[in-house]
C-alpha cells in the first residue's frame, strides 16, 4: 500500500510538473509563432485582428516585397559583415587578455584584473561615448559600429576562469619542452577551451545581431546601418499618417492597400531578420551548454 501510494503521489507531481513545462514551452513559443503565420496570412485578415492560432489564407506578397528591397540587403549584408568581423575580433582581443591573466609570473596581474573590474561597473555614458567616436572621425563610419563592440570584459573574465580550471601540468609540461606562451596557447589552452569560445561566440554573434542603437546612435547613411536599423524603420513607418489630406479616389485606394499589408511586412521583416539566429545557435549548441557551465566554475 505504501509503495502503491507513493507511486501515485510521483505520478501526481510527474503530471503537474510536465503541464507546467508545457504551459511555458507555448508561452515561449506562441509569439514566434504568431509572426509566423501573420507574416503569410491575408493581409486584410492580418490587419483585422482574425489571426490567433492558424493562418487565415496565404500570401507570399510581403516576403516578395521586402526581398525585392534593395536597402533591405544592403543592410543585411552589412548586418552578416559586422557580426563576421566583430566575432574575430573579440576572440582575439578576449584570448589575448585572458590568457596572460592565468600566468603567475604575470607581474601586476591582480592590478591589471582590478584594471578590468571596475569599468565593468562604472561606465562614461552616452555623451563621452559619444564625442570619443566623434573625435576620432568615426562618426558615419563602419568603425563606430565596429570597434566598440570588438571587446567584453565579461568574456574576458569568462575566458580566464575557464582557462585557469586548465591543469598547469599541461603548460608546464610544454614550456620544458621548449614550447612559447604562444605555443601553448594554440596548441594547447585553444583546443581545450572551445566550450567557452564557443560561448563567446553565439553571444557576441547574437549582441552584434541584435545591436541597432549604437547605429542610430553614430550612423546617419542609410548604407552603412545594419538589418535591425531597417527593421526599427519598418517598425516605426507610419503609412497613413496624412490621410487627413484631400486624395484622389485611386490614391486613396493606394494607401488603404499599403496600410492593411503594412502590418504583415512588419512581421514578414521580423521572420526574415530571426532567421540566421535561429540557424546559428544549433551549430553552437553542443559547446554552448557545456561552456556555460564549465566556464563558471573551477577545479
Amino acid at each position: 500500500m505504501r509503495r502503491k501510494s507513493s507511486l501515485n503521489r510521483w505520478t501526481t507531481f510527474d503530471t503537474v510538473v510536465t503541464l507546467l513545462a508545457v504551459l511555458v514551452c507555448f508561452i515561449t513559443i506562441y509569439p514566434m509563432w504568431y509572426v509566423l503565420i501573420m507574416s503569410f496570412s491575408d493581409p486584410v485578415a492580418a490587419s483585422s485582428g482574425s489571426v490567433t492560432f492558424l493562418p487565415v489564407g496565404f500570401t507570399l506578397d510581403a516576403y516578395d516585397i521586402v526581398l525585392g528591397n534593395e536597402r533591405f540587403w544592403r543592410s543585411l549584408l552589412n548586418s552578416v559583415l559586422y557580426v563576421i568581423i566583430g566575432v574575430i575580433l573579440m576572440l582575439i582581443t578576449t584570448v589575448s587578455v585572458a590568457y596572460p591573466l592565468t600566468r603567475s609570473n604575470l607581474k601586476g596581474r591582480k592590478l591589471l584584473s582590478l584594471f578590468l573590474i571596475i569599468p565593468m561597473y562604472f561606465g562614461g555614458g552616452m555623451i563621452p561615448s559619444f564625442i570619443l567616436i566623434t573625435k576620432l572621425g568615426w562618426y558615419n563610419s563602419p568603425l563606430a559600429l565596429i570597434v566598440p563592440g570588438c571587446y567584453s570584459i565579461w568574456n574576458i573574465i569568462l575566458c580566464r576562469t575557464y582557462l585557469a580550471s586548465i591543469p598547469n601540468e599541461l603548460s608546464e609540461a610544454a614550456f620544458i619542452d621548449g614550447a612559447t606562451n604562444m605555443q601553448a596557447l594554440w596548441k594547447i589552452y585553444l583546443p581545450l577551451a572551445k566550450p567557452v569560445l564557443a560561448v563567446i561566440t553565439i553571444y557576441t554573434i547574437v549582441g552584434i545581431w541584435n545591436s541597432w542603437f549604437s547605429a542610430v546612435l553614430y550612423t546617419t547613411r542609410q548604407e552603412i546601418q545594419p538589418a535591425q536599423v531597417y527593421l526599427r524603420s519598418i517598425l516605426n513607418a507610419s503609412s497613413m499618417a496624412d490621410l487627413g489630406v484631400n486624395y484622389s479616389e485611386e490614391k486613396l485606394k493606394m494607401y488603404m492597400e499599403r496600410m492593411l499589408s503594412a502590418r504583415q511586412i512588419k512581421y514578414t521583416v521580423i521572420v526574415i531578420v530571426t532567421l540566421p539566429i535561429l540557424m546559428v545557435y544549433p551549430m553552437f549548441q553542443k559547446h554552448f551548454t557545456k561552456g556555460v557551465m564549465l566556464g563558471s566554475l573551477k577545479g
